[in-house]
């Protein structure tokens, strides 16, 4: 069985994002999630897609699109679904990196969560979805002070579903 991994940096009350884009820098976090999605499929909405500067290297991006839209590259196919997406992702485990309307899509099937937790209150229009306490456990947290490189201190924390 496929597993899937919602992974994504989210502020103390689950914002993600502004005008498509993200609300902090914290290089250490671009770090981790090139680590852990390294060689594996990526499934995002099409608004998540286009905010990537470029497609990111030894990734598949599958973008979940109500438009019709072709590719001219094996790294990246569109979908119409989410159970398309699905379908077509051959690795596991399988990653969903956003945006909002897909987490809250893919929350009901995915088996396990790493998530940033940034530490601030963020001016935000798009929100992970609340995380449902008796479904998941945390089980790993790592905290990271701020420093010259990161504006904000941030928690790494990873989520195994226990039920659904």
């Amino acid at each position: 069985m496929k597993q899937i991994i919602l992974i994504a940096a989210i502020g103390e009350n689950r914002e993600l994002g502004k005008n498509n884009d993200l609300l902090w820098h914290l290089p250490d976090d671009f770090k981790r999630f090139k680590t852990l999605t390294q060689e594996h499929d990526m499934i995002m909405g099409y608004r998540t897609f286009r905010s990537l500067p470029k497609l990111l290297p030894n990734r598949k991006h599958i973008v979940i699109s109500s438009k019709k839209l072709t590719s001219d590259t094996d790294q990246l196919v569109y979908c119409g679904s989410l159970e398309e997406a699905l379908n077509y992702s051959k690795t596991n485990p399988t990653f969903v990196i956003g945006g909002g309307q897909i987490y809250s899509l893919s929350l009901a099937i995915a088996d396990k969560l790493e998530l940033t937790r940034v530490h601030g209150s963020f001016d935000a229009e798009v929100f992970f979805p609340e995380i449902p306490k008796n479904e998941f456990e945390l089980v790993k947290s790592e905290f990271h002070a701020k420093d010259d490189k990161h504006a904000y201190s941030f928690t790494y924390e990873t989520y195994i579903r226990t039920s659904r």
